[in-house]
């Protein structure tokens, strides 16, 4: 194995020269720091992580935490992970994902420890259990998803209420007068996914004013219960000439729904979904959607995290709540209403 005594003799220079040149801790001349970067290169030099850690008190590890829920869509929660997997990457940090059901135990488990150097979590709730336990730690957080108190973090998310009122508007200019919104499960609302109501209600609130009727119902997360609520929900409202989805499981079934009902978009019916558009070339969909960009925010939470943990500064700023606005993807999937059909 390579050691940084190796690195020192290739580069010509002593091991302390050597492992400054490395960590920055004192100003090396430039033709020194090259020479040691390019034995590093050519060696196939990897700082031991627990010597770097007891002499830094870094770890160059960022926690992830995450679960794969039941009620959830899993190939959607995926690209969120990605997203701040990536970033991590790219910024020379190593990400050690926790899924754990008890995310308050395991959250106090690597802050206390000192596993990580800072904590990005993933599936938000309104109270959620692992705030108090983020904002006692002595390392930075960071949220994909806004809980109902965002003091002591910095918090990255769609805004859903104005995706909402973009997905009710684009229906009504083009003289839809009723519509559907299926959302993700009831438990997901029950256990705090704020982002279902937050969606939910302004989808509701601009209905109303725009004089349009609205059938809000909750879908399933799998297959085949995915299709059959789609098609429990069409047969219940055939007056609906519009689909909205919060509900990435019932996005993806509602090609082979349609195809059984013998249905077109937007000729029968005019669909507009909430998902990335990774999701939709994932799946081969045809429907325009609202991008939910879990990469983005994941880059978001991660450079911010990053930021904090670097910069001697960083800690006295102000926490930072951002919600992405959202963006209309047109896959051609709506148009005006069919005509009415009368006897």
């Amino acid at each position: 194995m390579v050691t940084i005594g190796d690195i020192a003799r290739a580069a010509g220079v002593s091991r302390s020269t050597a492992s400054y040149a490395l960590s920055g801790k004192r100003s090396i001349s430039a033709e020194v720091r090259q020479r040691v970067e390019q034995a590093v290169r050519e060696l196939g030099y990897t700082p031991n992580a627990g010597a770097r850690a007891l002499a830094t008190s870094e770890t160059m590890v960022i926690g992830l935490l995450a679960q794969f829920l039941a009620d959830e869509f899993a190939p959607a929660m995926l690209q969120y992970i990605l997203g701040v997997s990536d970033t991590a990457r790219e910024l020379g940090y190593d990400t050690l994902l926790v899924t754990e059901a008890d995310g308050a135990r395991a959250l106090r488990r690597i802050t206390d420890s000192r596993m990580v150097d800072g904590v990005v979590l993933l599936n938000v709730a309104q109270d959620d259990a692992r705030l108090p336990v983020l904002r006692a730690a002595a390392q930075p957080g960071a949220l994909v998803g806004m809980p109902g108190d965002c003091t002591g973090v910095d918090v990255f998310d769609l805004d859903f209420e104005a995706a909402g009122r973009m997905m009710v508007d684009h229906m009504h200019a083009l003289h839809h007068r009723e519509l559907i919104l299926m959302s993700q499960p009831e438990h997901v609302v029950q256990r705090g996914g704020a982002y279902v109501w937050r969606l939910q209600d302004a989808v509701a609130q601009q209905a109303r004013a725009r004089s349009i009727r609205l059938h809000a119902v909750y879908g399933e997360s799998a297959q085949p219960a995915a299709g059959r609520s789609l098609h429990a929900v069409l047969d219940a409202h055939p007056g609906a000439t519009g689909l909205l989805l919060n509900n990435e499981a019932a996005a993806a079934a509602l090609p082979s729904v349609m195809h059984e009902r013998g249905l077109r978009a937007p000729r029968d019916l005019s669909v507009v979904g909430r998902y990335s558009d990774e999701f939709a070339r994932t799946f081969s969909l045809p429907f325009s959607s609202i991008e939910s960009a879990p990469d983005r925010l994941g880059e978001l939470a991660v450079r911010q995290l990053v930021h904090r943990i670097v910069s001697p500064r960083a800690a006295r700023e102000p926490h930072v709540v951002r919600l992405l606005p959202p963006e209309l993807v047109d896959r051609g999937s709506s148009g005006p209403p069919p005509p009415r059909v009368t006897h």
